[in-house]
């Protein structure tokens, strides 16, 4: 056995179950594709995460965690994952490298992507006034107006949170009619701080330091405008990193979220999913934290109850 614990995933919730395994003197492994750090990665300014009144850097809190976790032992493994094999004892990792690597438990914490506009200026002003997340970003905005993208729950959920916030928010949506469920798009409607442009879509986004405009285009007239904005928020889906688990047996509902107790214990003994990738996640940093230490404790008992380690 080459490990107890194999997590695929270097996200917050990878590395919080990462210290909490090693803490409880797990042979842990963390393997991650990239940079350790996640979504934390590409956030400027975190202030919402307890314990750090003035924020804190994101790239600056990955670097923290990723160092906690390995002074405890963690090893990390810069490598993709293509396929697993979960069904009874050991779980087996196979990476692009060409590694097989075996554990007793398995950790799923590979987190996703929101979907992107895949617009001039948007990879450009990330962190600067675009975001995909307005319970984050959404003070740093306070009394200006703002855009969101979408029609969906998601957009609308936002959209509305923002309007405790901002000065105004205009929701640009490709359609004519919202996707939201009734209930949202009733308290929308009704409220004076938000507004619509529909059958529109964002073409570019621009600014100098950071976003102060956007380039729209009129899906049925055809015209362009520029529309003034402090900041553009993103809701046209997430889509979580799980589609090499596609044939494995993992449970997952059907947008590929992998479907856990309040445990973290998938259906799988011995499989665990934790962060943004499980079915009903927030999508916070606070509760992606919460979900890996509960995958790491339920890993722990998972190792010495059922295999008496």
């Amino acid at each position: 056995m080459d490990y107890d614990v194999i997590i695929v995933g270097g996200g917050a919730a990878g590395l919080s179950a990462a210290l909490y395994a090693t803490r409880a003197q797990l042979r842990t492994l963390v393997v991650e594709k990239m940079g350790c750090g996640g979504q934390i990665l590409t956030t400027d300014l975190i202030e919402n995460y307890p314990g750090f009144p003035e924020g804190v850097k994101g790239p600056l809190l990955a670097q923290a965690m990723e160092q906690q976790a390995r002074k405890f032992g963690a090893e990390v493994l810069y490598d993709v994952v293509e396929r697993v094999e979960v069904q009874g004892h050991p779980k087996v990792v196979y990476t692009a490298s060409g590694a097989r690597l075996t554990a007793t438990a398995l950790i799923l914490a590979m987190g996703g992507e929101h979907n992107k506009l895949g617009v001039p200026g948007e990879e450009e002003f990330a962190g600067r006034g675009v975001s995909y997340c307005a319970t984050c970003d959404g003070n740093f905005f306070a009394g200006q107006p703002v855009v969101v993208v979408g029609g969906g729950d998601a957009a609308i959920e936002e959209g509305l949170y923002l309007t405790r916030i901002v000065e105004k928010v205009t929701v640009v949506h490709r359609r004519d009619q919202l996707r939201a469920s009734k209930i949202l798009q009733q308290r929308a409607f009704a409220n004076p701080k938000m507004e619509f442009r529909w059958s529109t879509v964002v073409q570019e986004i621009r600014g100098k330091e950071s976003v102060d405009r956007v380039l729209l285009k009129d899906l049925k007239t055809g015209g362009t405008y520029e529309f003034p904005t402090q900041a553009v928020f993103i809701y046209i889906g997430f889509h979580p990193a799980t589609a090499f688990l596609r044939g494995s047996g993992v449970p997952m509902d059907s947008a590929g979220h992998i479907i856990t107790n309040i445990r973290m214990e998938t259906a799988i003994p011995g499989v665990f999913a934790c962060g943004d990738v499980r079915q009903f996640s927030d999508r916070q940093l606070g509760t992606a934290v919460g979900d890996g230490i509960t995958a790491a404790l339920s890993a722990y008992r998972y190792i010495t109850e059922h295999l008496g380690a």
